[in-house]
């Protein structure tokens, strides 16, 4: 009778790992990033990057015949390093999820830059945010707003004061949105192969990023795992943005975030 129930629970435990198995084999189909979707998402990094140099670009011409200090040169120079840096990862991108330290390098320059502005013009530091949710290439998010994508709930999200202002008024915010297949999509709705591109911006939020996208197609992923273990936070290993011009951004420019605490970013 023993020998007999022993045969039962090996085969209960047989049947129920392969159908795990067969989950874990459907899931990861599901999730599976294509050749076309790879180069999609890292045509859309390449295309922030280009839009960064061209920012990078306009402000150097609003320096000129400034007089700059110590920081702001420092500053200046490291969000130089970042759009170099992040212009040689993305052309080594030969996995979705390295796309993730292509967008973390960019996010530091994003704020460097910011930083050169603050100290030329004489004003306070800025804290260190994510970037607008609604469009990263507008650069470091500056207020917190309520709002629902269509058909969802409510939830906060970061934005800049331009999509601030939109949302507040009822209007559309200026959506980042990229191509799947022959329409134009926000990139929150792009499939897994934009897992990483969020993760690099908001990964570093952790719970408050799953809740940021959820009734999204991103949203679902980040809640249950999905694509690169993202809930776990296994996204390719080490720190964002490696080393990026040494140190913390900006001397004395980061310190507290004011809510945001993203942890020592292209640090040692």
């Amino acid at each position: 009778m023993t020998f007999i129930l022993i045969i039962a629970v090996v085969v209960i435990a047989v049947l129920a790992y392969r159908s795990y198995r067969r989950t874990q084999l459907q899931t990861r189909k599901q999730h599976e990033i294509t050749a076309g979707e790879l180069e999609s998402v890292k045509r859309t990094a390449d295309e922030d990057i280009t839009r960064f140099g061209e920012e990078l670009q306009d402000l150097d011409l609003d320096m000129v015949g400034k007089d700059l200090g110590d920081g702001a040169r420092q500053d200046y120079q490291r969000a130089l390093d970042s759009y170099e840096s992040a212009k040689q990862a993305v052309g080594e991108v030969t996995e979705a999820e390295q796309i993730k330290h292509v967008i973390e390098i960019l996010e530091d320059g994003r704020y460097a830059s910011a930083c050169v502005r603050a100290r030329v013009n004489g004003e306070p530091l800025p804290q260190r945010r994510p970037s607008c949710f609604f469009n990263p290439q507008h650069g470091p998010s500056v207020v917190d707003v309520q709002w629902s994508p269509p058909g969802g709930a409510p939830r906060e999200v970061p934005a800049c004061a331009a999509d601030a202002e939109r949302v507040r008024a009822g209007a559309e915010p200026d959506v980042r949105k990229v191509m799947v297949g022959p329409q134009r999509v926000p990139y929150w709705e792009a499939g897994p192969a934009y897992s990483p591109y969020a993760q690099g911006m908001f990964g570093a939020m952790g719970g408050v990023m799953t809740g940021m996208f959820l009734g999204t197609m991103l949203g679902g992923m980040f809640a249950g795992g999905g694509y690169g273990d993202f809930a776990g936070g296994d996204m390719g290993g080490g720190d964002g943005g490696g080393d990026m011009g040494g140190g913390d951004f900006g001397g004395d420019s980061g310190g507290d975030s004011g809510g945001w605490d993203f942890g020592d970013f292209g640090g040692e």
